[in-house]
């Protein structure tokens, strides 16, 4: 029997991974040539989740909002300040090192980098929103 899965090691910041509802996984080219596909099929992804590695040396520019679900964020190493804009106000979550959050979906969140980081997030993206940061 085939494994329609390619069994290769690969890098989460270079090459995302898209899990379907009906639990196929597919690789998906990252970073800024996933960034850079049309809106349509950056959203088509959207349906699922998606599953991405990123680096940051520096505060993030937007505030961004899941609409559709939940966010899983795991810093791998480095450190920060994660922001949500909650209905009560804003709440800061400082990690470093290593450790996780979950960002409810519908909630605004931002990030203020305090030491560089890579960071995995798991997500749903439909429908995700973006504001700059003021």
């Amino acid at each position: 029997m085939e494994c329609p899965v390619r069994i290769e090691p690969f890098f989460p910041d270079q090459i995302y991974v898209h899990l379907e509802a009906n639990g196929l996984a597919t690789r998906v080219p990252g970073g800024a040539e996933f960034w850079s596909l049309p809106k349509q099929e950056i959203e088509r992804y959207g349906r699922g989740w998606l599953i991405s590695e990123y680096e940051f040396s520096g505060d993030w520019k937007t505030w961004e909002m899941h609409p559709g679900a939940d966010e899983y964020v795991y810093l791998l190493s480095g450190e920060l300040d994660f922001i949500l804009d909650e209905p009560t106000g804003q709440r800061v979550i400082s990690l470093a090192g290593r450790g996780a959050i979950l960002v409810p979906r519908g909630i605004w969140h931002t990030v203020k980098i305090k030491q560089p980081c890579r960071m995995l997030h798991v997500t749903m993206g439909k429908g995700t929103e973006v504001r700059p940061v003021e």
